[in-house]
């Protein structure tokens, strides 16, 4: 079941400060993001701008010019593929190290139908989370952009720094998927930011895709 957003995406400049959302302010449109079920909770607080909904490409500008520091939440292997430079690090879902029966008997379902071709392993949400992001983050009042690569586990993640008191949250809508090369200024790792979440078979397809796509601006 798919659910539309209607919400504000803001845009940064230097030479234009933030201004209240205006239907005639040149710099606030309103766009329609498509998410797959999930609670309502984090749309709501996108849809009332509790939460700043921001796009890759105005990211930069967010970071630069509007004082938010970009928290990225993804699972490490994800991180370790391609990262923007300075960014924090704290994984929302970390790998399920319980080896009992019945978690074993998820694993291999995981394997058959989303891990071979995602090579994503099967995951837990991490139980140390709003921990570890109070123990780098200790002033709630602190402006965070909250990214991940395809913007709905950022969504959850900023629901639940809401709940924690956390009151400046911004959502990269979309997540790095969505990025092009150039939105983030320093980019680490041996991939690019939008290939990042791409593992196992799919990769190689991605791969021979992407070699394809060479060969014919070359012809």
């Amino acid at each position: 079941m798919d659910i539309q957003l209607n919400h504000h995406l803001h845009s940064f400049s230097l030479s234009h400060p933030k201004q209240p959302p205006s239907s005639t302010h040149p710099h606030h449109r309103t766009t329609t993001v498509k998410v797959h079920a999930i609670s309502g909770n984090p749309q709501k607080l996108i849809q009332s701008g509790t939460v700043v909904a921001i796009v890759p490409k105005e990211a930069a500008a967010a970071i630069s010019h509007g004082g938010y520091k970009l928290l990225d939440i993804r699972p490490e292997w994800e991180r370790e593929k391609s990262r923007v430079s300075g960014s924090m690090h704290v994984p929302l879902f970390v790998q399920d190290m319980d080896n009992g029966p019945l978690t074993l008997l998820k694993k291999w379902v995981h394997f058959g139908y989303i891990g071979a071709w995602t090579g994503q392993s099967f995951t837990m949400i991490n139980p140390d989370f709003l921990d570890q992001v109070e123990k780098m983050v200790p002033d709630k009042s602190t402006k965070l952009l909250v990214a991940c690569g395809e913007g709905l586990r950022s969504m959850m993640a900023t629901s639940k720094l809401h709940k924690n008191g956390y009151t400046n949250l911004g959502w990269l809508a979309g997540g790095f998927n969505r990025a092009t090369d150039g939105d983030f200024p320093e980019v680490e790792g041996p991939e690019k930011l939008q290939y990042a979440t791409i593992g196992g078979a799919s990769y190689y397809f991605l791969k021979i895709l992407l070699l394809l796509q060479a060969v014919g601006k070359n012809n």
